[in-house]
Parts: C-alpha cells; sequence; structure tokens
C-alpha cells in the first residue's frame, strides 16, 4: 500500500470525513509545521459538523465548535506523551468525533508525522522512530497480532481507543507485547460528549475509569436510574451500586441552532469510586436480567465471538411476555455456510439460559467504528 505524501493544508483543505481523505492512505508531516493550531484555525471551521453512529436510533447531526476540538485533541496528546511518541499511525476514519481528534488533530498537537490506513489489508508504514502510538479501531487488534514482528520492532507501542466494548484480543495482544512495550489508553465518549474519561493498562484486569481533566459528575435531575431502578433499590441487589453516568462538560455538542446543554446523561450505568473515578458497570439496554442472571450483553457478545465459527453476530435485548427482559441472538455465516454450520449450544454456554429466538440474518450494518446500527428486521428466525 502507498501513502500519499499531503501537507497538513491539503489534508484539511476538504473538511471533516471527506472520502478523499477517509479513503485512502496518506502520511502527514506534522512536525514539519511551525505553529500547528494557526494552521487549523485557518484550515477548519468555527464549528464542525459530525453525526452520531445510528446505532441505537436515527443518525443525528451534533456541532463541535474547532476551539473545544482542539482543545480535547491537546488533552489526548497529554495522555499518550508519557510514552514519547515519535509518530502516531491512525486506522481510525476521521468521520466522526474520535477520528477526527485522533486521527487528524492529536498529532497535529504532538508535532509528530501521521500515517493513515483505512483498511485491514495493505502494508503497515515504517515511521522511522523506536516510539508509536496506534489510534485503533475494534478490528486493529487483531491486525497486530497478524504482525507482531512489526509490533516488537517497537520500543513503546501506545495505543489509543474508543469505540464499542474493547475486544478479546486486546488483551491478547498486551500479553504477546508484554507490558514493557505495549499499553492501551482506552476512551469513553460519544459524538454527544467528545472524550469523559479514560483509563490506562498494560496487562491484567483493567483499572477504573478516570474522568477528563474538565469533566466532572453531575447530579441526576431525572431521579431514578436511566434503566427505571434506584440505586437503593432492595429488588435488585445485583445493581445496587449503579447509578447513571450524568456529567457537566464545557465540551458538550450542540445541535444545529440550540445552544449546549449544561449536562449530559451519557446512558451508561456506574459505579462511582470517589469524585473523579468509577467502575463502568455497563450500557443500559445492554444490561438485562434472564430468569434471575445478570447479562451484560457487550461482554457476552465477546465471549460468543470467541466460540461461534460465524462472521458476525449480535445480541439484542427484546420483551419477554413471560418473564420481562430476553435476548435475541443475530448470526451472520461465514460464506458457504448456513444455519447448521452454527452452534447455538454454545449461546446457551455463555448467557446461562437459551437466546429467545436465533435469527440468521445475512448482514449486520455496522458504522465505521463496528458498532451495530439500528437493527430492524422483518426476516423470520432460523430456531426458536
Amino acid at each position: 500500500m502507498a501513502y500519499q505524501k499531503l501537507t497538513p493544508t491539503q489534508l484539511l483543505s476538504s473538511g471533516i470525513g471527506a472520502p478523499d481523505v477517509a479513503e485512502r492512505a496518506w502520511c502527514v508531516r506534522w512536525d514539519q509545521v511551525p505553529d500547528a493550531a494557526e494552521l487549523i484555525a485557518g484550515a477548519l471551521p468555527p464549528v464542525l459538523d459530525f453525526h452520531t453512529s445510528g446505532s441505537t436510533g436515527p443518525s443525528r447531526r451534533w456541532q463541535h465548535t474547532r476551539a473545544n476540538a482542539w482543545r480535547e485533541a491537546g488533552m489526548l496528546a497529554d495522555f499518550l506523551r508519557p510514552d514519547e511518541p515519535g509518530a502516531v499511525v491512525s486506522f481510525a476514519p476521521p468521520v466522526h468525533v474520535y477520528g477526527a481528534l485522533a486521527t487528524l488533530l492529536v498529532p497535529a498537537r504532538l508535532g509528530v508525522p501521521a500515517w493513515y490506513r483505512p483498511g485491514y489489508l495493505g502494508a503497515l508504514p515504517d515511521p522511522g522512530c523506536r516510539r508509536i502510538a496506534v489510534v485503533a479501531t475494534p478490528w486493529i487488534f487483531s491486525l497486530l497480532l497478524r504482525h507482531l514482528d512489526w509490533v516488537r520492532s517497537f520500543e513503546r507501542i501506545t495505543v489509543l481507543y474508543s469505540s464499542a466494548m474493547l475486544p478479546a484480543e486486546a488483551g491478547t495482544f498486551l500479553a504477546e507485547a508484554g507490558p514493557e512495550r505495549a499499553a492501551v489508553v482506552e476512551l469513553l465518549g460519544s459524538t454527544e460528549t467528545g472524550g469523559i474519561a479514560l483509563r490506562r493498562w498494560s496487562g491484567g484486569t483493567p483499572p477504573a475509569w478516570t474522568l477528563f481533566p474538565d469533566v466532572a459528575f453531575a447530579p441526576d435531575q431525572d431521579g431514578p436510574a436511566a434503566d427505571g431502578t434506584t440505586a437503593e433499590d432492595p429488588a435488585d441487589p445485583d445493581r445496587a451500586a449503579a447509578v447513571p453516568l450524568v456529567i457537566r462538560s464545557p465540551r458538550l455538542a450542540a445541535r444545529p441552532g440550540e445552544p449546549s446543554p449544561d449536562r449530559w446523561r451519557t446512558g451508561d450505568l456506574v459505579e462511582p469510586l470517589d469524585t473523579r473515578s468509577f467502575r463502568l458497570l455497563g450500557r443500559v439496554g445492554r444490561l438485562v436480567k434472564v430468569n434471575g442472571q445478570r447479562i451484560n450483553l457487550d461482554e457476552a457478545e465477546g465471549a460468543l465471538r470467541a466460540r461461534l465459527d460465524c462472521a458476525d453476530l449480535a445480541l439484542v435485548p427484546v420483551n419477554d411476555p413471560m418473564i420481562g427482559e430476553h435476548v435475541d441472538l443475530y448470526v451472520v455465516p461465514r460464506p458457504g455456510t448456513g444455519p447448521d454450520g452454527i452452534d447455538h449450544s454454545a449461546a446457551r454456554a455463555v448467557l446461562g439460559a437459551r437466546p429467545r429466538k436465533v435469527h440468521t440474518v445475512p448482514e449486520l450494518k455496522r458504522s465505521a467504528m463496528g458498532k451495530l446500527q439500528h437493527l430492524t428486521t422483518s426476516q423470520p428466525p432460523t430456531q426458536g
């Protein structure tokens, strides 16, 4: 794969999310720019438009100011600076907030060269330095595991990640690379909020999350938690510590023509540890209780991917007239196989209960960062 050499002005001239930037491989030498802040201010408009992924409903447009985007990119760069990266190698398309910040602006903040590759296939770059930062998508860890010689050619490799739940391959990658060589800086955020919290780890059990320097917990004006329970709900001791994550941040996005909100209810359930840190328990709607057993669907999907030989899968929460909460399993068979090639017993082993229905579908639509798009289907299940 050839990496086209672009100047920063050429890179940014088409605007955020332009196909000619997102769909080709390129290299930009931010280390040769004397004043990146001035260049960014002249190249980007005062307000940047982004769209939600559509994973929980229709995609919506949200606006971030250029000043806030530059400010957040500075914080992300600060999270990477302890490892002294001499270059950034990115795989995150600059079409959403995370990709735009980490792929386009973080290298400018660090003042280092940036390489971008839009897909799984192709040659990995030779950045000519011993320490790098990798801007990751969910599939990047499997790619790094396929290219461990490339990984081990570096003295230090720091992976910046912000997307769906961290895949199981991340732990395998850290174990293979070793804690002295590799680390993951994991980010929590959204199109509506920008970055909220982070955690850094090099192996073992990931630590708790810490809020960004300019983010604070906010009181929940809506009363009970977003899933209808309260933190003191005695009927559900499994969820006794769960409260909705509500935050204040000067970087909250705005809808077109509207002011930025003063706080945001994220849709995450957390267990606060102190005024700045928390444990993330799961997304509202991704925590279900089937026959008395609490299931984190994000964790269950990760476990199922390791056991089912399929092209893709998704666990979708549903209402059941008999027991209330339940789960449907959607499976995309590998090419050349069919429903009979799927071991449905694995789902019961992972979930501790049989899915309400198993659907075999030709594909699952996902965003550029791997998030499942709003799922609607009229296709009948292949197995109930």
